[in-house]
């Protein structure tokens, strides 16, 4: 196995991904890829914290995920993939990463966004990267916790 589910949350490491989705997910491997906060220590100490007993966590830069991925470095590992943004996503895909599934769990609201589903907002290039995602047949769903149902993104995002 590989990547088994990709999320994009923008509390990255929380709770619910500790406590629900890694299980769910059966994941051996959580993995942030974020440019951003994969250069700042302290948010990496942070999220390390939290890790489950046994699960492995990995918290990088995208260019470091394609790599890692295409060379098979993961290969034997359950990877719960957890992401700020769709745009993280494109990149990934782009760079050969086989995502088997979008999760979409918390986008914050901000300037340019409207909100289209509770903890959901999205800007109009947010919207984009999500239907090129799903446009490469990559589902796309929303899911904040794993006992709640999947709805698809046209429930929300025509």
């Amino acid at each position: 196995m590989t990547l088994v589910l990709a999320r994009i949350d923008q509390r990255l490491i929380h709770g619910i991904v500790v406590t629900q989705w890694a299980g769910a997910t059966h994941a051996k491997r959580l993995m942030v890829v974020d440019d951003e906060v994969s250069q700042d220590e302290m948010q990496k100490a942070a999220m390390r914290m939290s890790k489950p007993a046994g699960t492995g966590m990995s918290i990088i830069d995208t260019e470091t995920a394609i790599t890692n991925f295409n060379s098979g470095k993961y290969d034997n590992h359950n990877v719960f993939l957890i992401v700020r943004e769709p745009a993280t996503l494109l990149k990934l895909a782009a760079g050969g990463v086989k995502i088997p599934k979008v999760n979409i769990g918390i986008m914050f609201d901000g300037e340019g966004k409207t909100t289209v589903k509770k903890m959901v907002a999205v800007s109009p290039q947010e919207v984009a990267d999500l239907k090129a995602l799903q446009a490469q047949g990559i589902p796309v769903t929303f899911h904040f916790v794993p006992s709640d149902a999947e709805e698809s993104l046209e429930t929300y995002i025509k």
